[in-house]
C-alpha cells in the first residue's frame, strides 16, 4: 500500500526523495536535495486526492457488481448471429440496474 503523504508529495513534486516514518506527516525527510514542501501544501494535496477517490466509489462500486464479459459475449453472439436478443435483453437490464444502484452523484 502506498503512503498517502508520500502519494501526495509525489504529485506535486514527481522527483522527490523522500522518506517517512509511521505515516506520520512531522517525520518527513527530505533527501538527495530535495526542497522540502511546506506541510500546509501536502494536507491541501492529500485532501484533494482524497477527494478524487472518493469521487469515484460509484465507478469501484460498479466494476464489481457489471455482469460478466462471458455473458456479453454470449448474449452478443446470441443477438447478433441466432437473432435470439433473449439473454441480450437479460443483459440490459443487468447492467442498467447497476448503473441506477450506483449513480455517478
Amino acid at each position: 500500500m502506498e503512503n498517502k503523504i508520500i502519494k501526495a508529495i509525489q504529485k506535486i513534486n514527481p522527483t522527490a526523495k523522500v522518506s517517512i516514518s509511521d505515516e506520520n506527516i512531522d517525520t518527513i525527510e527530505w533527501h538527495e536535495g530535495t526542497t522540502p514542501i511546506s506541510k500546509s501544501d501536502i494536507e491541501a494535496k492529500m485532501a484533494e486526492l482524497q477527494a478524487a477517490y472518493d469521487a469515484k466509489a460509484y465507478a469501484r462500486a460498479r466494476d464489481t457488481q457489471y455482469p460478466s464479459l462471458k455473458e456479453f459475449a454470449e448474449a452478443y453472439t446470441e443477438k447478433e448471429i441466432l437473432a435470439d436478443t433473449a439473454k441480450w435483453d437479460e443483459y440490459v437490464v443487468k447492467y442498467n440496474k447497476v448503473r441506477s444502484d450506483n449513480p455517478k452523484s
